[in-house]
C-alpha cells in the first residue's frame, strides 16, 4: 500500500486502498490499452483530423464571406453562428490536440504541435508549457498545478480563505468572457513573479509574446475583418466577430471547469506525490478529473475533453480515440475498486458553480466524493458483445 503521509491531505483518497503490487499491476494495464491504440492507429485517424480541419476551415471562410453583408440582419446572424461554432472546433478539437501532440505520429509538418499556432490569444508556446507540462505532469497537486483555481480562485475548502475571495463569483462570470485572454496571462505564473522565481527579463519577453499575438487577434477580428465589409458594414461585422469570440471563450470556460472543479475530484500534497509510482501517477489522472456524459456531436464540439479522465491518462492520444477505450477506462475502475467521475452537463456545471459560490465565503467543507464504480449490466453485455465481434489472431 502506498505510504500515507503523516497528514493525509484527503484520507478517502481511494489511492490509499491500493497495494503497491495492485498499482503495479493498473500501471501495466494502462500502459497496454495505450500501446494498443498507438499500434492501430492508421489511415482512418490521419483522415479524421484532416477532414476536421477542412470541416473548419470551409466553414470559417463561408461565414466570413457570408458577414461582408453583415448589414443585412438574417447574412449577420447566419454568419455569428456559423464563426461561433468553427471558432470552436478551432479552439477544441483541433489546436487544443494538435499542440498535446496527438496527430504528431502522422509527421505531417503542417499538422504537429511543434508548428501549429491557435486562434486565440495566447502564445502556442506558453500554453504548452503551462498546460502540457505543468497541469498535465502535476495534476491537482497543490502549489505545483496552477489550473487549481487559476491563482485567483478558491475551489478547495483547505485553501485559506481571504476577503479578496468574495469577488470571485464576479471574477468567475469576467473570466468565462474573457478565458482566451485569461490563458493568455495564466503562464506569466504571477506567484512566481511575486516570490522572484522569474527573472525581469524572462517576464518582459513573456509579456512581448503575448502583446504580439494578442496584437494579431485584435488586428484581425476587430480591425482588417471588419473593415472588409465596408463602412456601412463595419460595426455589425465587429459585434459578430466579438460575439463569436465570446462565445467560444463560454464554451472553453464550461468544458474546462466541469472537467477539473466538480464536486467529486481529488485534489493532492506535494508530499503525497513525491514518490509516484506509474500506476500512482495513473489513479491520480483519474480522480483528479471529470467526464460529462453527452452526444457524439457533444464530445466533437467539446474538443472530446468531455472524456477529461481519458484525456488526462492518454493526453497524447488522438481524442477521437477516446470513446473507444472509455468502456475499458471504465473496466479497470471496476476492477481495483475507483472511481470513474462522469455527469450530465448540468449536473457538473452545477456543482462547479456551487464551489465558486461557497468558497467565496469563510469556512467550508470538503463535498462527499464518489464510491467505487459498479458498470451497469447492459454495458457489460455490450462489451462483452463488442469483444466477440472481434476475430481471433493465432
Amino acid at each position: 500500500m502506498p505510504k500515507l503521509p503523516a497528514e493525509p491531505y484527503d484520507p478517502a483518497n481511494p489511492l490509499y486502498t491500493l497495494t503497491d503490487e495492485q498499482l503495479d499491476e493498473l500501471g501495466k494495464k494502462f500502459d497496454a490499452l495505450h500501446d494498443e491504440i498507438f499500434n492501430d492507429l492508421g489511415d482512418t485517424d490521419a483522415r479524421y483530423i484532416r477532414n476536421m480541419i477542412t470541416l473548419e476551415r470551409r466553414l470559417i471562410t463561408m461565414s466570413r464571406a457570408v458577414l461582408l453583408f453583415s448589414r443585412y440582419k438574417p447574412a449577420w446572424l447566419v454568419g455569428t453562428v456559423g464563426l461561433s461554432i468553427a471558432k470552436i472546433l478551432e479552439n477544441m478539437e483541433i489546436g487544443h490536440n494538435v499542440m498535446h501532440g496527438q496527430w504528431d505520429w502522422m509527421n505531417d509538418p503542417n499538422i504537429h504541435s511543434s508548428t501549429w499556432d491557435w486562434d486565440t490569444a495566447s502564445p502556442a508556446a506558453a500554453w504548452k508549457h503551462s498546460h502540457n507540462y505543468v497541469h498535465h505532469t502535476f495534476t491537482n497537486v497543490l502549489g505545483k498545478d496552477k489550473d487549481v483555481g487559476y491563482e485567483i480562485f478558491r475551489v478547495d475548502p483547505r485553501q485559506p480563505w481571504s476577503p479578496a475571495y468574495l469577488l470571485q463569483p464576479i471574477g468567475n462570470i469576467v473570466l468565462m468572457a474573457l478565458f482566451e485572454w485569461g490563458v493568455a496571462l495564466h503562464d506569466l505564473d504571477f506567484d512566481a513573479i511575486k516570490k522572484g522565481k522569474k527573472s525581469k527579463k524572462q517576464v518582459w519577453d513573456e509579456l512581448k509574446a503575448i502583446g504580439r499575438k494578442g496584437r494579431r487577434q485584435i488586428l484581425k477580428d476587430y480591425i482588417a475583418f471588419p473593415a472588409l465589409s465596408g463602412r456601412k458594414g463595419y460595426k455589425s461585422t465587429l459585434a459578430a466577430n466579438a460575439i463569436a469570440n465570446v462565445v467560444r471563450n463560454v464554451w472553453s470556460n464550461v468544458i474546462i471547469f466541469c472537467g477539473h472543479f466538480p464536486d467529486q475530484t481529488f485534489t493532492f500534497t506535494e508530499e503525497e506525490v513525491a514518490d509516484e509510482s506509474r500506476g500512482g501517477w495513473y489513479v491520480r489522472q483519474l480522480i483528479g478529473s471529470a467526464n460529462i456524459d453527452g452526444s457524439p456531436l457533444f464530445h466533437v464540439m467539446s474538443g472530446n475533453l468531455s472524456f477529461q479522465v481519458e484525456h488526462h491518462l492518454y493526453p497524447d492520444m488522438p481524442s477521437s480515440r477516446y470513446s473507444q477505450i472509455a468502456p475499458r477506462v471504465r473496466e479497470i475502475c471496476e476492477e481495483y475498486g475507483l472511481p470513474y467521475n462522469t455527469g450530465r452537463l448540468g449536473k457538473q456545471w452545477g456543482t462547479v458553480q456551487r464551489t465558486i459560490l461557497r468558497l467565496s465565503l469563510p469556512g467550508g467543507g470538503p463535498r462527499p466524493k464518489p464510491g467505487p464504480y459498479k458498470m451497469p449490466e447492459e454495458q457489460k453485455a455490450e462489451i462483452q458483445r463488442r469483444k466477440e465481434m472481434v476475430p481471433a489472431f493465432p
